[in-house]
């Protein structure tokens, strides 16, 4: 088997991971305002459904670059034959690593992404050096844990059914 190609994975994973996440931001600023304890409208309502964009945009191609790559890598190494029964388990277990790895990328910037979709009079960076003062890196990886729980749960779940 040969080794994955970095720059594919890099270019393709990034590419795909703005595409979505830059087409379906209206959409996830709306849900996002819809579940805010404050309520849509104090949220922002359809006001300033951009807002948020930026960490969304600088988030989103390395995020989805890190996953492919590291799938891909992941796959290369554990190398099993493409015709084993264990092709499926090979293909959860890089998944699986690929969400570890995006999400150390993803939840920071949902993180500031998030909050700057229920403020969206405050700038992406002021939101992101508030979160570093007030409570630390660890407060741009609140959530982390479950995040990744998430992400791995779902993909046994698809694997499992395929």
């Amino acid at each position: 088997m040969d080794r994955p190609g970095f720059v594919a994975a890099l270019v393709a994973g990034g590419v795909a991971g703005v595409s979505v996440d830059l087409i379906l931001f209206p959409l996830d600023t709306i849900k996002t305002r819809l579940q805010s304890p404050q309520g849509f409208s104090k949220a922002g309502g359809f006001h300033g459904i951009y807002a948020g964009v930026p960490s969304a945009a600088i988030g989103s191609f390395p995020n989805a670059a890190a996953f492919f790559i590291t799938y891909e890598y992941v796959k290369w190494f554990l190398h099993a034959d493409s015709s084993s029964y264990l092709t499926p388990m090979k293909h959860m277990l890089a998944a699986s690593a690929g969400e570890v790895v995006a999400c150390l990328i993803r939840v920071p910037s949902e993180v500031v992404k998030q909050r700057a979709q229920v403020s969206a009079s405050t700038r992406t960076f002021q939101i992101f050096s508030n979160i570093l003062y007030e409570e630390g890196i660890q407060g741009l990886y609140r959530g982390y844990k479950s995040t990744v729980l998430r992400e791995i749960n779902s993909l046994i779940e698809f694997f499992s059914k395929s």
